[in-house]
C-alpha cells in the first residue's frame, strides 16, 4: 500500500480502535460526557456500533502487512464514510449541532478509500 493510503488510514484506524474499544467496555454513564447522543440509542446497538468500529479499523490496516483480503482496506473505508454520514444525522437530528469532527472523519475515510482504490 502507498503512502497516502497509511497517511489517511493510520491515524483512522487507531481512532476507530479507540472510540470502538470505548464502546464496548464502558457502560453509557462513562460515555454520557464524549457522547451526548449515547442515551437516545439502545445499549446492544452502542456495543455492535463499537464491534464495527473495531473491526473496520482492523479492515482499515490488516490488508496490507498480510496481503489477506485486500478488498476489504476500501470496504472498511467506506464504511467509515457511511457511518460518519449517519452519525451526522444523529447529531443533526438531536439538536447537536458540533459535527465538525464527523465531517473531518468522513473526509479522512474518503481520503483512504480513494487512494486504497487508485494502488
Amino acid at each position: 500500500m502507498n503512502i497516502a493510503y497509511w497517511i489517511a488510514a493510520g491515524p483512522l484506524a487507531l481512532f476507530y480502535l479507540y472510540a470502538g474499544t470505548l464502546k464496548l467496555v464502558r457502560d453509557p454513564d462513562r460515555l454520557r460526557p464524549m457522547m451526548a447522543w449515547v442515551d437516545r440509542v439502545p445499549l446492544p446497538a452502542l456495543r455492535a456500533l463499537g464491534a464495527l468500529e473495531v473491526l473496520g479499523a482492523a479492515g482499515l490496516v490488516l490488508p496490507g502487512p498480510t496481503g489477506i483480503a485486500p478488498a476489504s482496506a476500501p470496504a472498511a473505508a467506506l464504511g467509515f464514510v457511511l457511518l460518519q454520514a449517519g452519525a451526522i444525522v444523529v447529531h443533526l437530528t438531536g439538536g447537536d449541532r458540533r459535527i465538525a469532527l464527523n465531517v473531518t472523519l468522513a473526509v479522512i475515510a474518503a481520503a483512504a478509500f480513494c487512494t486504497a482504490v487508485v494502488r
